[in-house]
């Protein structure tokens, strides 16, 4: 089905990826371990942009922008150049941020997303690199603010921001484009997403063809999810009401889940653009082949292997290599096992469990979902006592085997099962009828029955099988 986007939704995404796995800043050495550290304790003349300080490039910041340029499909400029960009907020003292104007380390590149109606490519605009100002934190929310502090300690932290071209055409997809850039991050491991303020995004939108606005500093994805429903309903309501749609700046406020205007946008011309003079262009076309060779095997290239490789759907290949850690994990349960079962139980039942649970795939050991597999495929247990079994070792601890001997999960008889099957359909006249009229909940609630009796020892499959044989006779 063709989506044919009613509202003309158009939404490009800026969002800024904090390089936090350098040791140091981009232009200093401060540490970048500070998320735990007390206020202002990692800063120093350069960082705060104290007069007479001198800025130093991180070659291994440039590297990781690189890598991540060639993982989005983008082109990388011969030669790159720093500029000043010209503004005051509290969180920069000096009165400008130091980023890249007219040669971004990477553009014109693409994404694959999972559209509204199927596979849709998202272009990449630009990848500059800049660095991180100060942190702001209000006193209330930032309308109702009664003072405001000031910690500058990811002032100088080494930001990338990728600007998308404005191709999505819903929230969701705009979530789905969030997903997969956080995914291809990180197999790339550049970054730690789980650190506060390591992904942070701005949102463009218009509708029907009009007018855009910006909604800055979007902490999450759910953030942006919600700020764009509401930003687009709110665009809406204002052409409804005869009202024009301007270019302005909006702020999200994540408790209210509203965007307040914060001011008219600037256009270029307002930050007065001009090269830095304290750091010299550099050459970076010359590396590109050496950084090519260090490129991991990216999301999309695994999802073809696994249905190559093992044999698997492509939804489990989707959902097995969404993140690096699951497509390890998956790949060594499949060394040990059937690829095909590995699958299943590791992309429907397990991550659904870890999931519930609010748990990352770490949080379950190889060796025991491999028994657990072990001991379903060799019909020495049922799939539902596999379930079990997991929660158990998650919720209380143990192991596999273990468990099954405590809880007496071994898979019953056939002969136990034909009488648990004879005992339901006696008991239960009004569920046979109901079958035989063509209800076919009625056969639900007898399997039900059957592994009722025998505490959900019989394989509920089966158990089925054998009901609808015995009522056909």
């Amino acid at each position: 089905m063709v989506y044919e986007n009613p509202d003309g939704v158009r939404i490009g995404l800026e969002v800024h990826v904090q390089l936090n796995k350098l040791n140091t800043k981009l232009f200093c050495g401060c540490s970048t371990k500070y998320h735990d550290s007390e206020p202002n304790t990692h800063v120093c003349p350069v960082c705060l942009g104290l007069p007479g300080s001198l800025p130093v490039i991180n070659e291994k910041a440039v590297e990781y922008a690189m890598k991540i340029g060639l993982a989005l499909n983008c082109s990388i400029v011969e030669q790159t150049q720093f500029h000043r960009k010209n503004y005051y907020y509290p969180d920069l003292p000096k009165g400008f941020q130091t980023t890249q104007y007219d040669f971004p380390i990477a553009g014109e590149g693409k994404i694959v997303i999972e559209g509204e109606d199927g596979e849709r490519v998202i272009g990449i605009t630009r990848a500059h690199m800049e660095e991180d100002p100060g942190r702001l934190q209000h006193m209330g929310s930032i309308d109702k603010s009664k003072g405001t502090l000031i910690n500058y300690n990811r002032s100088g932290m080494t930001l990338v921001e990728i600007v998308s071209e404005p191709d999505m055409r819903s929230p969701k997809e705009a979530r789905r484009y969030l997903d997969k850039l956080r995914s291809i991050l990180d197999y790339l491991d550049v970054f730690d997403g789980d650190l506060e303020g390591a992904m942070r995004v701005d949102a463009n939108v218009s509708v029907f063809m009009g007018e855009r606005v910006e909604v800055k500093n979007i902490s999450s994805f759910k953030g942006a999810e919600r700020a764009l429903l509401y930003e687009i309903m709110r665009q809406k309501n204002h052409i409804r009401r005869g009202g024009e749609i301007t270019l302005e700046t909006r702020h999200f406020d994540e408790a209210r889940g509203v965007t307040l205007s914060m001011r008219t946008k600037e256009t270029e011309n307002d930050y007065r653009y001009f090269p830095e003079p304290d750091l010299v262009p550099l050459r970076v076309a010359d590396r590109v082949p050496e950084i090519l060779k260090t490129l991991p095997e990216l999301p999309d290239a695994k999802r073809e292997r696994f249905v190559k490789e093992y044999g698997i759907i492509d939804m489990h290949a989707r959902a097995l290599t969404t993140e690096i850690k699951v497509a390890d994990f998956y790949e060594d349960v499949a060394a040990k096992v059937d690829p095909k079962a590995a699958a299943v139980w590791v992309a429907d039942i397990l991550k659904g469990e870890l999931n519930y649970r609010d748990l990352s795939i770490n949080a379950f050991s190889v060796e025991d979902i491999v028994a657990i597999i072990e001991l379903v495929t060799s019909d020495k247990i049922t799939e539902q006592s596999g379930v079990e079994i997991i929660r158990t070792v998650r919720d209380n601890g143990g192991k596999p085997l273990d468990i099954v001997k405590e809880k007496g999960l071994l898979k019953v008889a056939d002969d136990i099962v034909a009488t648990a099957v004879e005992e339901a359909i006696a008991e239960n006249p009004e569920a046979v009828t109901d079958f035989h009229a063509g209800k076919e909940k009625s056969m639900n609630f007898l399997v039900g029955k059957v592994m009722q009796k025998t505490k959900g020892r019989a394989d509920a499959r089966e158990a089925r099988e054998k009901l609808i044989a015995k009522l056909n006779e």
